[in-house]
């Protein structure tokens, strides 16, 4: 049924729908177990604000509990799911803020620290791990897309730093604690994190790995900064998705709705209206002349097939597909062996054009 001919009860139980299917792909993202986070969301019947069942309390409750068992990690992830997916009421926010003490508590005895950036219109938060301007290391950003907030990936932190890089994990504009509007412009956020890096670590030799929305951050960043040697990408948007007609209808509404709330579009209409102007033309891809690496999933929700024809342009582009939905949640493993794999060959052999 086409969203825009749902009643207001279909469109309230299509709503709870769609939040219940893709909060799943972030829950196991975050290593909760299938059957805990089905558990959850079985007892959750609506998200209506202030009702014990909705969503944003049902998944604070159970943060709330694993925290008082000492389960800071867990009660970030819960906490997150509960935000999800953005803080666009008051129990909301509270439940983001709540996963931010959360981790902060949880990586208090590991070598993870916070850093706050300015920028643009507001303020970017990040969690790093290995900055030293004696020992600067090769560069890592990590970046989610545009419903994950940066704790969810931040427990990558250990690994990266065990790997040798120095590592950023930060969040998309207008999500979580980055207070920025996403713009066509907001790829400058990318060179200006460098900047602000330069002197605690090797920025000349940066990676990117940017999930879905983030990823068409990366690419405009790339045709213009040479110190972004590789990209890693999950579903990213290129241009098809921001131009083609035909293809807005198949959107799913959350997507939709939380695009309308980062980038601060009055109404369907005028989001339309203006994503047009984030698409990435072949010419601009044509001057990302570094590897990158594209994973996509044929059963793709978000992103149309038609991007992969616009990623052609690419010079040195490699794509894995899995058969699967956005974020290819079935496969997870496997695409961040995969991811993880190309990151480290990219950086042994040197390969840039």
């Amino acid at each position: 049924m086409d969203q825009q001919h749902l009643t207001q009860p279909e469109l309230t139980e299509h709503h709870l729908l769609e939040l219940k299917e893709f909060a799943l792909l972030h829950a196991r993202g975050q290593g909760m177990a299938p059957g805990k986070a089905a558990r959850i969301l079985s007892g959750i019947s609506n998200d209506r604000r202030g009702d014990p069942e909705s969503w944003a309390a049902t998944w604070t409750r159970a943060g709330r509990a694993a925290a008082v068992r000492g389960r800071h990690l867990e009660a970030c992830a819960h906490f997150a799911l509960a935000r999800f997916p953005y803080h666009g009421d008051p129990v909301r926010a509270a439940a983001g803020r709540l996963g931010v003490e959360s981790f902060d508590t949880w990586r208090r005895d590991r070598d993870i620290e916070r850093l706050d950036i300015p920028f643009q219109d507001g303020r970017v938060a990040c969690w790093t791990t290995g900055l030293h301007p004696a020992r600067r290391r090769p560069l890592l950003i990590v970046m989610g897309g545009i419903v994950s907030v940066k704790e969810q990936w931040a427990p990558l932190l250990p690994l990266l730093g065990r790997l040798g890089f120095a590592a950023v994990v930060t969040e998309f504009p207008g999500v979580g604690e980055n207070t920025l509007t996403y713009r066509p412009d907001s790829w400058e956020l990318l060179p200006h994190l460098l900047d602000q890096l330069a002197d605690r670590a090797n920025v000349a030799d940066t990676s990117l790995l940017t999930l879905s929305f983030s990823g068409s951050l990366a690419l405009h960043a790339a045709s213009e900064d040479a110190r972004i040697r590789r990209i890693l990408t999950v579903g990213a948007p290129v241009g098809a998705f921001f131009t083609d007609t035909d293809w807005r209808p198949r959107i799913p509404r959350i997507t939709v709705e939380t695009l309308c709330r980062l980038t601060g579009a009055a109404d369907h209409d005028a989001l339309w209206s203006a994503l047009p102007e984030h698409a990435i033309g072949a010419d601009r891809l044509r001057q990302v002349r570094v590897p990158v690496r594209y994973v996509a999933s044929s059963r793709d929700e978000i992103i149309p097939a038609a991007e992969r024809g616009l990623l052609a342009a690419l010079p040195d582009l490699r794509v894995k597909t899995f058969d699967d939905v956005h974020g290819s949640p079935g496969h997870l493993g496997a695409m961040r062996r995969w991811l993880f794999s190309q990151l480290l060959l990219s950086r042994l052999t040197g390969r840039r054009h």
